[in-house]
């Protein structure tokens, strides 16, 4: 048995199934007629992210074909990576997730014998430098096909495992940190909702106009800001609003900025920065994200909070926290000089279910909007007292929503910096 230098040994993948301490599996070829909108989530690769697994998708699988999944069904705790085209992108199933079933393209990796290893350090393990060095190794590179690792590949990997109480030490060290990113995000979550509550009633559904109109006080604000409602509708364009309100369409409420072709402005000798396309959108910046020199124009260079749209592909609404970027074309950076980032951002949210309708409509293969459908997009406009009375409720829920963002990058990059001493001994902690 070969050890590392620390006096861990390296055991064969295959040596660990045999023995029982781990099962390896793969995901479900699907069929249409076996998709519904509930049942057991259908989880693709590419909604696996930086350590997280969504389950929260639009496909299920129905559950009369439940049974047809027995061997396919993962659990929490669970990890998984990407085995097919961008190969080695990891996740795992938190305790909070329900079981799924992942696409073909994704193979997941069970702890059966909690006395030889951890399910928390083997999440850290596939995230480690010796495991991607190895998928590295066998995948293919055909020009023709994706690359591919297969679970027979997988077998004859050998990994470098520690004795019981150091996997419990590493993935309680390096988990702590990842739970506290979790947590963030999921603060974020409930602050999201409660924007996107409060925006909705305020200016969508204009629920202290009508509590007004019945002559009641509106629910959950002050007579001061009641008093900057009004308390009648008159008819528009939209149907009615509040009476003194006026529609403007979306992009006269905001500059839509399009980004560069930023393959026509590679790296130079001086400074580069990374570009931003729809995959850093999902993913952030990764060591595959392409550069660009830092020598353009200041208004397509990224900061952390600005807002962008991505108008073809995948159509997202992303708040950026990920770092200074180049903004890459297809993307739009959503800016205004007259009205608060909220305000946009809400009405660029309302919206966004339609635009999305109207990309999948496209015939081409990868649907689109066009700059007329912003016009088109109408958002209503209160007079400005209003906005200054919303802003003081919206703006810190805002401000508190980024600053998470921001702490979850300070923490991924903390735990990016622990992984590779920790796994491979040269940090030890107390166990």
């Amino acid at each position: 048995m070969r050890h590392t230098t620390f006096g861990w040994q390296y055991v064969r993948v295959g040596d660990l199934v045999a023995r029982g301490a781990l099962l390896i599996g793969d995901g479900y070829r699907v069929t249409n007629a076996e998709l519904a909108s509930t049942g057991t989530p259908f989880v693709r690769g590419g909604d696996i992210g930086d350590g997280d697994i969504c389950t929260d998708v639009a496909d299920h699988i129905a559950e009369e074909f439940s049974d047809r999944l027995t061997s396919k069904l993962t659990m929490p705790g669970d990890s998984a990576f990407i085995a097919k085209g961008t190969v080695g992108r990891v996740g795992h199933l938190r305790a909070r997730q329900p079981q799924v079933v992942f696409s073909p393209q994704v193979c997941w990796w069970r702890v059966l014998d909690h006395r030889v290893l951890v399910p928390g350090f083997v999440y850290y393990l596939l995230r480690g430098h010796e495991f991607q060095a190895n998928l590295n190794a066998v995948k293919t590179h055909g020009a023709m096909a994706a690359d591919y690792v297969s679970m027979t590949d997988q077998y004859e990997f050998r990994l470098p495992i520690p004795p019981i109480g150091a996997q419990r030490a590493i993935a309680h060290v390096l988990g702590s940190l990842d739970d506290k990113i979790d947590l963030n995000r999921r603060m974020n979550e409930t602050l999201e909702e409660m924007a996107r509550a409060i925006f909705k009633s305020w200016f969508v559904d204009f629920d202290p106009v009508r509590a007004k109109m019945e002559g009641r006080q509106p629910v959950g604000m002050d007579a001061d800001t009641a008093a900057l409602f009004p308390d009648e509708f008159e008819d528009s364009e939209l149907g009615e609003i509040p009476k003194g309100w006026r529609l403007r369409p979306l992009d006269e409420v905001a500059d839509f900025l399009n980004g560069l072709a930023c393959q026509k402005y590679p790296p130079e000798d001086g400074d580069s920065l990374p570009v931003i396309k729809i995959r850093e959108l999902r993913q952030g910046f990764t060591e595959n994200s392409d550069r660009a020199t830092t020598a353009v124009d200041e208004e397509y260079i990224i900061e952390d909070g600005d807002l962008l749209f991505s108008w073809s592909g995948s159509l997202e609404v992303v708040m950026w926290c990920r770092g200074r970027g180049v903004l890459n074309q297809h993307l739009f950076k959503v800016t205004s000089p007259d009205y608060p980032k909220w305000f946009y951002h809400q009405w660029l949210l309302h919206h966004l279910p339609e635009f999305r309708h109207i990309a999948s409509g496209k015939a081409t293969t990868m649907g689109h909007i066009k700059r007329g459908h912003l016009t088109e997009a109408l958002v209503v406009v209160p007079p400005a007292d209003v906005i200054a009375a919303a802003d003081a409720v919206m703006a810190p829920l805002l401000g508190l929503t980024i600053a998470n963002e921001l702490e979850c990058r300070t923490l991924a990059e903390t735990r990016d910096t622990l992984l590779p001493k920790l796994m491979s001994g040269e940090l030890r902690v107390p166990e």
